[in-house]
């Protein structure tokens, strides 16, 4: 049972606003990959995550998640604002997609993210945990020719994820690696009990620690080694306006003129759909990291991700979902309500306005460090041994799921699990359906749950292999539902039972909807 205390945004400040800070660092290198990736302006990109962030959280009933820009529509917005012919144009999309997310919650499609098997969801987030870590591992060491967000194993030039890290060995940074390692000792400690029961610690969380010593080693490094001193290449990379002016002409307006055209239509349908099936996909996957195990209003997400998305559009911003990586930061994090979504909104605001230039100077390896952290506990291999212990239904899907996404991406990785499963699903009804038991000739045919045509091979198999001279019990009083193909299999065997000296009896339910034979 979850506490009052525990719902109340005011009595947990002191676990959100850390929270916020860490959810804001590790959401702005993120909004400006993904921005780099869909070929969009990086502003884009932050304007992406001041929407997610505060409208989001204003509207959405989802206490620890966070939205905003993801990586796994970046695919899609690139080849969009090509094929819109401009950015303007595809903003165009953006906001009509928002629309059809707010009728898509009205018409309560939300209750789709319920039929994803738990197997499929865990496999998820731990593929999200070694994404992360594979990922962040270039940064780690300071090669960054690839932006922070990548989720995809192939990269738009032509590497994937193994031979970036291949790549990656050839460019380390001394400098980069030695703060990455510092920070991960810093992570590692703080998590310790003795670490946690101080209140130097409860006041202090360690990720904010690691970007302040980042920065500050970098600093020593600049005043004693210049060798080790990291530039800015390998810094956060944040657009820096002069006056307010300048802050207000990196906004972008849509150019409504495409709106009759089928191609804006096309696009928009296919950006509401893919968005709403990552945000149900995240939503469900920070349920169950919740700690208190609130459970999130679909329908009322899908709204607000709707407007949000409207209002991004109107912006200048890129499609915005819930984001499974800033949601486990902010879990991991402490965070307890959506205050922390809201700051980190209004964070990533102040920031591109006031601070930008101090911003700048976070070195990329120091986040790397967080988000290795946050990847590991995501796929820990107590995890892979639970998994594993309960059996191979629940443990493929799980493997294959967490396979699929990190060889393509998110929602094909989740499609390929999901058809696993069902499979699963499919064969372990098809078994448990029919049941047969014999003594001395004496055989019992149960019909345990409702059949179908899919059972009917089974059946076929085990009436047929009955020996001639038996005697046979067929029941059928378990059954709310009798597929007509079972009936007719059942008919057929009694009917050609005399000839083989079998003799049958059928018991069976008078609430059946399609009874074996009609009384």
């Amino acid at each position: 049972m979850v506490k009052t205390d525990q719902l109340n945004p005011l009595k947990n400040l002191g676990n959100d606003l850390p929270a916020s800070v860490v959810v804001f660092l590790v959401a702005l290198p993120l909004c400006l990959g993904v921005a780099l990736a869909s070929g969009a302006p990086l502003f884009a990109g932050i304007i992406a995550g001041i929407v997610g962030g505060i409208i989001v959280g204003l509207i959405s009933g989802s206490a620890l998640s966070v939205s905003g820009p993801a990586a796994g529509l970046t695919t899609i917005v690139l080849s969009a604002i090509d094929s819109m012919g401009s950015f303007e144009a595809f903003l165009v999309t953006v906001v009509i997609a928002g629309f059809i997310q707010l009728v898509l919650g009205y018409l309560r499609a939300g209750s789709i993210g319920n039929y994803f098997p738990s197997a499929v969801i865990k496999g998820m987030l731990a593929a999200i945990g070694v994404i992360l870590i594979l990922k962040q591992l270039p940064h780690a060491v300071g090669f960054d020719r690839d932006f922070e967000g990548d989720e995809s194993f192939f990269q738009s030039d032509g590497e994937n994820t193994f031979s970036e890290l291949a790549e990656a060995i050839g460019f380390i940074s001394p400098g980069a690696f030695l703060i990455c390692a510092i920070s991960l000792i810093i992570l590692i400690v703080w998590d310790k009990p003795f670490i946690r029961r101080s209140r130097f610690a409860g006041k202090i969380p360690a990720p904010l620690l690691v970007v302040f010593s980042g920065i500050m080693i970098n600093k020593a490094f600049k005043l004693s080694n210049a060798s080790w001193q990291i530039d800015k290449d390998h810094l956060v990379s944040l657009p820096v306006s002069k006056d307010f002016a300048g802050f207000v002409s990196n906004f972008t307006f849509p150019d409504f003129t495409v709106l009759t055209t089928s191609n804006c239509w096309i696009v928009a349908f296919t950006i509401a759909i893919v968005a709403s099936l990552e945000t149900l996909l995240s939503i469900d996957a920070v349920d169950k990291l919740d700690p208190f195990k609130r459970t999130s209003p679909l329908n009322l997400e899908l709204k607000a991700q709707g407007i949000s998305n409207i209002f991004s559009g109107l912006l200048g911003g890129l499609p915005v979902t819930a984001v499974i990586v800033r949601s486990t930061a902010n879990i991991s994090a402490g965070a307890r309500t959506k205050t922390s979504s809201i700051v980190h909104g209004i964070l990533l605001l102040l920031a591109a306005c006031l601070i930008p230039s101090l911003l700048n100077s976070i070195p990329l390896s120091s986040l790397a460090a967080i988000l290795l952290m946050v990847g590991f506990k995501l796929v820990n291999p107590t995890l892979i041994k639970n998994m594993f212990r309960k059996g191979w239904d629940q443990f493929l899907p799980f493997a294959i799921t967490l396979a699929a996404i990190l060889l393509t991406d998110l929602l094909i990785g989740i499609s390929i699990g999901i058809l696993v499963g069902l499979f699963f699903v499919l064969k372990t009804n098809f078994r448990r359906s029919i049941v047969s038991v014999h003594h001395n000739g004496n055989y019992l045919i149960r019909l345990t749950k409702d059949v179908s045509f899919l059972n009917k091979a089974l059946l076929r198999q085990t009436l047929r292999e009955i020996p001639n001279g038996s005697n046979v019990i067929i029941d059928g009083t378990k059954p709310a539902f009798i597929d007509q193909d079972i009936t007719e299999t059942i008919t057929d065997f009694r009917d050609g039972a005399l000839s083989r000296e079998i003799t049958v009896e059928i018991k069976q339910s008078i609430t059946a909807t399609h009874p074996i034979f009609k009384v």
